[in-house]
C-alpha cells in the first residue's frame, strides 16, 4: 500500500496556476499540483469538484494535496459557472466541454507529460467524467483515459431513487472506483450494487461505512474526518499505482 510519508506531507506538493480556454465558452481558471520527485508515479488525476463549490474548497484541495504527496500529479479546475461566480451549474454540454478542455490543459502541462490520464471527480463533478468515458466507449483506451475516479457517485437525486443517472455507465469500457459513503442520500452502496454488477468495465466499489455525500462521518464519530480522507487518498493512491501497473 502506498503511504505518504511524513517528509512527503512536510514537503508538500508544488501548485501551478493555469488558465483553460473553453472553446467559445470564455476561460476558466485551474490548479496543478505536481507530486514530490520521489515517490511520483507518473499518473495524473484530473479532479472535478460538485455542483456546489469550486476547486479550492476544502473537500477538493484536500484530496489533490494529499494524492500530490502520495505521489499522484493532480489537476482541479473550475467549471465556468463557478470562474463566473454563478451558483446555478451549466448545461450539461457545457460542463463536458469544459471538462474536456481540463484534460487537454494536464495532457499539455509540461511538468505532467508522459502520465497515464485518469479522471473524475466529487459528486457531480465524477458524473461528468463518467458522460466523457462513457462517450469514447470502446474507443476510451485510443482517447487516453485510463480510468476512473468517483468520490461519491449521485446515483440520483436525493428522495428520488426512480430518477437513475446510470445508464450511460455500461458504454465505459476502463476501469473505475467508485468511493461511496453508507449514509450517502444520493446513492447507497446498496443502491449502486446492481448497477455496478452490470457494468463489464472493472469496477471496485469502497464503502465508507458512516459517511455522508462527503464521504464524512457523523459529528460525533470517533475517527476524525482527516483520518478517514487520509486512508481514503492511501486507497485511491494505491488503485491509481495498480491500474498503471496493469496497463
Amino acid at each position: 500500500m502506498v503511504r505518504c510519508s511524513d517528509s512527503a506531507l512536510r514537503e508538500g506538493p508544488v501548485t501551478d496556476r493555469l488558465q483553460i480556454d473553453v472553446s467559445e465558452h470564455g476561460r476558466t481558471s485551474a490548479l496543478a499540483y505536481r507530486a514530490p520527485g520521489g515517490n511520483r508515479v507518473k499518473v495524473t488525476l484530473v479532479l472535478a469538484h460538485g455542483a456546489g463549490t469550486g476547486q479550492e474548497s476544502r473537500f477538493i484541495t484536500q484530496f489533490a494535496t494529499g494524492l500530490a504527496s502520495r505521489g499522484v500529479d493532480v489537476l482541479t479546475f473550475n467549471f465556468l459557472y463557478i470562474e463566473q461566480r454563478r451558483r446555478v451549474p451549466d448545461r450539461t454540454e457545457k460542463l463536458e466541454a469544459c471538462y474536456r478542455a481540463a484534460i487537454a490543459a494536464a495532457r499539455n502541462h509540461g511538468p505532467f507529460h508522459g502520465n497515464a490520464v485518469f479522471i473524475g471527480g466529487k459528486s457531480m463533478g465524477g458524473r461528468i467524467a463518467t458522460h466523457l468515458a462513457a462517450a469514447a466507449g470502446s474507443d476510451a483506451a485510443a482517447n487516453r483515459i485510463s480510468g476512473l475516479v468517483l468520490l461519491g457517485y449521485p446515483l440520483h437525486p436525493p428522495g428520488k431513487p426512480d430518477q437513475l443517472r446510470a445508464a450511460h455507465l455500461e458504454n465505459i469500457r476502463v476501469p473505475m472506483l467508485f468511493v461511496q459513503g453508507s449514509r450517502d442520500p444520493f446513492g447507497t452502496p446498496a443502491e449502486l450494487q446492481p448497477v455496478i454488477e452490470r457494468l463489464g468495465a472493472g469496477v471496485t466499489l469502497h464503502v465508507v461505512e458512516n459517511g455522508d455525500h462527503s464521504l464524512a462521518p457523523p459529528r460525533k464519530a470517533a475517527t476524525s474526518v482527516d483520518q478517514i480522507y487520509g486512508g481514503l487518498q492511501d486507497l485511491i493512491a494505491d488503485w491509481l499505482r495498480s491500474g498503471t501497473s496493469a496497463g
